[in-house]
């Protein structure tokens, strides 16, 4: 019989590492210096942030779980430079964060991971770097090369602003509970700003459709005309034709950068 604590974890997407191993891979692949600041988002009993805290300079802890504040502030007490944020960390400002992170390091919650890797992305751009435990097809998405399967809107984001790697396939044997997925640590090192919101909308739209070229997908957008202005699906083809595309493109063809350049043709950016 699943436990009513097991079954809340499963629900907020909590699976705690039990590993030492693998917290020690993750301590020498973060590369942590002494001035760094970390947010660790998902900061669970407190084994990784109890690891990290003594290495730099602040460490942000953020956790959903109420259950888990008292075990967690008494492991985090004799740190003075250790902040804990109990809440979600969807809707945390993240850009009131003081100081400000320059580094993300967290076994993420598997239910947001992928929003809190692109917000923080978006969000945070004093961010140079980030190594985070993710369920491995999350990881292999953000990784992906364009024109295979897995390649799609976290892929485009994501490697518009960094530098994406799968660093190491991680057994889900390492968890309590032990989840029903593998996963992997994802790595991501910055290379420039993520992508702004017009930026971003176009993405989305264009793989609105995956069955669909890339043009047809922003017509067929919600106020797509609106979005991207009127004519939408004949400006794409043409633009297709000018990055040397065929008109019938589709999305999933496409480098991250060559979106940049299609939404500033497109007046999108």
């Amino acid at each position: 019989m699943v436990s009513a604590r097991s079954a809340r974890q499963r629900e907020l997407g909590q699976n705690f590492l039990i590993d030492r191993n693998i917290l020690d891979v993750i301590e020498r692949l973060a590369e942590l210096a002494p001035d760094d600041v970390l947010l660790e988002v998902g900061g669970g009993p407190g084994v990784l942030s109890v690891r990290l805290a003594p290495r730099v300079a602040h460490l942000h802890v953020v956790e959903v779980d109420e259950r888990l504040r008292s075990g967690l502030e008494r492991e985090l007490s004799v740190f003075a430079n250790v902040d804990l944020h109990m809440g979600d960390a969807l809707a945390l400002n993240l850009a009131a964060l003081v100081p400000a992170p320059t580094k993300v390091v967290a076994n993420l919650p598997y239910g947001v991971a992928a929003t809190v890797i692109l917000r923080t992305v978006a969000e945070l751009p004093g961010v140079a770097s980030w190594v985070v435990m993710v369920q491995r097809e999350v990881g292999e998405r953000f990784a992906a090369a364009p024109g295979t399967a897995a390649y799609g809107v976290p892929s485009v984001l994501a490697q518009l602003a960094c530098e994406v790697k799968v660093l190491r396939p991680v057994s889900r044997h390492v968890f309590r509970p032990v989840p029903n997925v593998d996963s992997v640590l994802l790595g991501l090192r910055r290379q420039g700003a993520g992508a702004d919101p017009a930026l971003t909308r176009l993405v989305h739209g264009a793989f609105a459709h995956r069955r669909k070229a890339l043009a047809g997908s922003l017509a067929l957008a919600p106020n797509g005309d609106a979005a991207f202005g009127p004519d939408v699906r004949e400006r794409a083809r043409a633009a297709l034709v000018e990055l040397g595309h065929p008109a019938d493109e589709r999305a999933e063809r496409l480098a991250p950068e060559e979106f940049r350049t299609l939404a500033s043709v497109l007046g999108g950016s």
